[in-house]
């Protein structure tokens, strides 16, 4: 029986960490998952050694005044891991990086899944990967060359994203369907709020995209209708958002318990926090306005920190401006309104974009989940080698 440790902080972990236990399965029958996870991971045969919302804490500060209660979990989670076959940190780069480096010191193989953003910040974290990582999995083409000169076998596998949403052949069939299942107009205008999926995030986006969109509304043609769709699940979250609505009633907006990829299947337009999110806009091939607003010391961190021009996916893959992008206090509901506007007018029906979102889409189709099994059991066959 093969062990495999395995570790996700948050939900877009616990998903690619669920899509990677499945393909492991494929080719391990005989297999035991043991670590932390959600709900999809656990429905994939996770052991969970803790829940993962007992870990999950957000920006620079909070993890601070949880070190206490880190180092302990992170003593007992080596001592239960240091009898895996091998690990594997799913994201949730501090904690899972501490976490392998002890069990690397153990003899424990690991495997990381999801580069840490070396090429926005902190580049001397590639150099750090050393003491921690085995095998470093990467979601784009242009992670690898950031490892060459340590001793990290980097290896790009794809984005998962890009190999779950097919390619887009008809927009106006799609909207349409979407808007059905989610009870929308077809002939209004759609636009998709995303937030955020953390309260926290929720808390410092949602007044804001609620006035962009009241300033929309009141700069686009006011014959037409005009809904906005906002995908989210947390009870906490949502009566924020219903408190914040109770400001705006002349917008008409929706919450829903979709997912983001249906809510932006629908929209003509959407307003995007910056994160996946941006880059399933760009696979489902929704013109977007991207925006992202933190705390302000954090944000002062942040910024002595950053080392790339872009925050959104698709710049960043594209390595240019391919979206609009506000952060902070360029963030207003004024400019956002009035680029929502502009995005929706322009870009619809752009041929030459929509073809260089197929191009990115594409460059990231490598059956992520697939590969990146391929790459753990080479891992766990390598080791078996030398110890016979």
């Amino acid at each position: 029986m093969i062990k495999i440790g395995i570790v996700a902080g948050e939900s877009s972990g616990d998903i690619l960490g669920s899509r990677l236990m499945h393909a492991l399965k494929q080719s391990l029958p005989e297999v035991e998952f043991h670590g932390i996870g959600g709900e999809h991971m656990q429905q994939k045969g996770l052991t969970a050694l803790e829940e993962m919302e007992h870990v999950v804490v957000n920006g620079f500060i909070g993890p601070l005044l949880r070190l206490p209660s880190y180092l302990k979990l992170l003593d007992r989670l080596a001592l239960q891991m240091q009898e895996m076959d091998v690990f594997v940190g799913v994201d949730f780069n501090v904690f899972n990086l501490a976490l392998e480096k002890r069990l690397k010191k153990l003899g424990v193989p690991t495997v990381h899944y999801v580069s840490p953003s070396v090429y926005a910040w902190r580049k001397g974290r590639a150099w750090k990967m050393e003491k921690s990582t085995d095998v470093l999995l990467t979601l784009f083409p242009f992670e690898p060359k950031f490892y060459e000169e340590t001793s990290v076998r980097a290896e790009f596998v794809g984005h998962p994203l890009a190999d779950e949403i097919q390619p887009v052949q008809n927009l106006t069939e799609m909207r349409k369907t979407a808007r059905a299942k989610l009870g929308l107009d077809n002939h209004a205008v759609v636009v998709a709020l995303l937030p955020g999926s953390r309260h926290s995030e929720i808390q410092f986006h949602a007044r804001l995209f609620l006035e962009s969109c009241q300033r929309f509304q009141s700069l686009a043609e006011s014959r037409k209708r005009y809904q906005f769709v906002i995908p989210c699940v947390r009870e906490k979250s949502i009566n924020f958002i219903l408190r914040e609505m109770q400001h705006f009633p002349d917008v008409e907006v929706h919450i829903t318990e979709a997912d983001s990829k249906l809510t932006l299947s629908a929209a003509d337009v959407a307003l995007v926090k910056s994160g996946t999110s941006t880059l399933e806009s760009l696979l489902l091939r929704v013109p977007i306005v991207v925006t992202y607003r933190i705390g302000w010391l954090t944000f002062a961190i942040v910024r002595t920190l950053l080392h790339t021009r872009w925050v959104a996916l698709p710049n960043i893959v594209a390595n240019r401006r391919v979206v609009p992008e506000y952060l902070q206090s360029q963030a207003t509901a004024e400019t956002l309104a009035r680029t929502m506007l502009s995005q929706l007018q322009s870009v619809q029906n752009n041929d030459v974009l929509h073809k260089e979102y197929a191009e990115i889409h594409e460059s990231l189709r490598h059956s992520a989940s697939e590969r990146s099994a391929e790459m753990i059991v080479e891992l766990l066959n390598r080791r078996s080698q030398t110890q016979c």
